[in-house]
């Protein structure tokens, strides 16, 4: 039986037996800020409608497209983020370039070199 809180809404471990998601992945939902539930006065968590309404949504939206929880955290923080979001849309926009004084018979040799350099430091 699912009791509802003083909020009117479920604790975390009903939300997780009616949905399908684990208390730690609702805590982790919560820390993404991809569902952000309501607190009580004690710190506690309150699964209201709406929550559970963006817990349903959000699964279906994983299985539509293919997506992760990772990769939903990372487009919200490029909806945030103005300085990552230009970075991202430059570094896809761009197209390689053959760095100054390397020969293109050259440019593998030192691109594999570079990463070597890289990975030993």
């Amino acid at each position: 039986m699912v009791r509802s809180t003083a909020l009117t809404g479920l604790t975390i471990h009903e939300a997780a037996a009616l949905t399908g998601w684990s208390p730690r992945m609702l805590r982790y939902l919560d820390a993404a800020r991809l569902v952000e539930p309501p607190r009580t006065a004690a710190g506690y968590r309150v699964f209201g409608p709406g929550e559970l309404q963006r817990l349903r949504t959000l699964r279906e939206l994983l299985a539509r497209f293919g997506c992760s929880l990772s990769d939903m955290a990372f487009a919200k923080r490029l909806r945030q983020e103005a300085a990552l979001r230009q970075t991202v849309e430059r570094w896809l926009e761009a197209e390689p370039r053959r760095p100054e004084g390397v020969s293109p018979a050259d440019w593998l040799a030192w691109e594999q070199e570079k990463h070597q350099r890289l990975i030993a430091a």
